[in-house]
């Protein structure tokens, strides 16, 4: 017998179908994984600050980034999508990005960071995004600052990059010089940071839902959902989390390529993840929160029926024991003790009529008591 293995038959027992170690197989480890779309084609398109205004340059070629390097201008270079990493690295390598910066720039993910390297400022974040905390999204943004040159590396193109800072530097007179482009990198963390807050907002709207739909509606639902809005502010969290420390120390460093603007723009860029992670670690013990109200609720709702099965056997119990005594199979004319109201006319309908009147007692002591509050009622 054979079996087909790649359209080649192969006889049952080969070797080629034994199990082997995974070092001794063929093949790499495996590479990145494959998103939807695949990854994103690589252009090269520029801001050149001139003393007259801005001037666009789009899908530049290696000839043409060239000569733009040789005018000796302040130029904002950027690079959307990795797909051409030769192109990335060639491109970095000319405008002199130190080699060992390149690969946070290229390959993803990476974690936050800030890292300088002789006269070379590098910071890597990630824009997030998603309508819901179970449909987050991280895009890699790689910053580098330069002596003339700053660079921005994103991983998920857009229309424009950084709208609201390019239409402010359009409308900015005179137009930046090279002292301002430490500004320009501050302004561009700032307002990847600024993507943040919109996306901590929703989680926050979604766990006031939450917590509403715990004491109203408990379900297993509402505690799936506040797990899933825990683990997209966990995301949240580690990406944040770095870049406390590190812009600690790069402004107690206080870089060459920084002016005093600039260090005191980051020390606002410092106060502003320090807010973002505040606000983070608020929503987590939401989470907490949403998580204990569910439980309580569900605990609530279980005593509720538990009462409501004590009242109803509290009832019954004496009503089973007349039952049981007028039950019971004793020859009334061989017993000493005679039950004279089995032979009555109307003895069934009065002890239906007692037990009707035990029943009702019952109920209004209990009712008296509170025993029948719903504790599980909408607010």
């Amino acid at each position: 017998m054979a079996t087909a293995l790649n359209g080649r038959q192969l006889p049952l027992g080969s070797a080629s179908l034994r199990s082997r170690r995974l070092a001794s197989r063929p093949g790499d480890l495996p590479g990145p994984l494959y998103v939807h779309g695949g990854v994103a084609p690589t252009s090269v398109s520029a801001v050149v600050f001139r003393p007259e205004g801005l001037d666009h340059r789009h899908n530049l070629d290696q000839a043409a980034l060239e000569a733009l390097l040789l005018e000796d201008m302040p130029v904002w270079l950027r690079l959307k999508g990795l797909g051409d990493r030769a192109l990335l690295e060639d491109v970095l390598t000319r405008v002199e990005v130190p080699e060992p910066l390149q690969r946070a720039l290229t390959e993803t993910p990476q974690r936050c960071r800030v890292d300088a390297l002789g006269s070379a400022l590098l910071i890597v974040m990630h824009r997030l995004g998603g309508s819901s905390a179970n449909r987050m999204i991280s895009e890699q943004v790689g910053l580098v600052l330069l002596n003339r040159v700053l660079v921005s590396v994103e991983e998920v193109p857009r229309p424009v990059a950084f709208p609201e800072l390019t239409h402010w530097l359009e409308q900015l007179q005179p137009p930046p010089s090279a002292a301002d482009l430490d500004d320009i990198l501050f302004f561009l963390v700032d307002e990847v940071l600024d993507e943040v807050l919109p996306l901590l907002e929703d989680m926050a709207e979604q766990l006031d839902e939450l917590e509403d739909s715990a004491l109203r509606r408990p379900s297993p639902k509402v505690l799936r959902r506040a797990y899933e809005v825990r683990t997209g502010l966990r995301q949240v969290r580690s990406l944040i989390w770095p870049l406390r420390n590190q812009l600690f120390v790069l402004i107690r460093q206080s870089q060459r390529v920084l002016d005093k603007g600039a260090v005191r723009g980051f020390r606002e860029v410092n106060s502003h993840v320090e807010v973002l992670f505040d606000v983070a670690e608020l929503l987590r013990h939401q989470c907490d929160g949403v998580t204990g109200t569910y439980m309580a609720s569900i605990s609530n709702r279980m005593n509720q029926v538990m009462k409501m099965l004590t009242i109803v056997q509290s009832i019954f119990v004496p009503l089973t024991f007349i039952a049981g005594v007028y039950g019971m199979n004793f020859n009334p004319e061989t017993s000493p003790w005679n039950m004279p109201e089995l032979n009555w006319r109307y003895g069934y309908i009065a002890c239906l009529v007692v037990m009707a009147a035990v029943a009702s007692v019952q109920v209004t002591i209990l009712w008296r008591r509170g025993w029948f509050q719903d504790w599980t009622g909408t607010r």
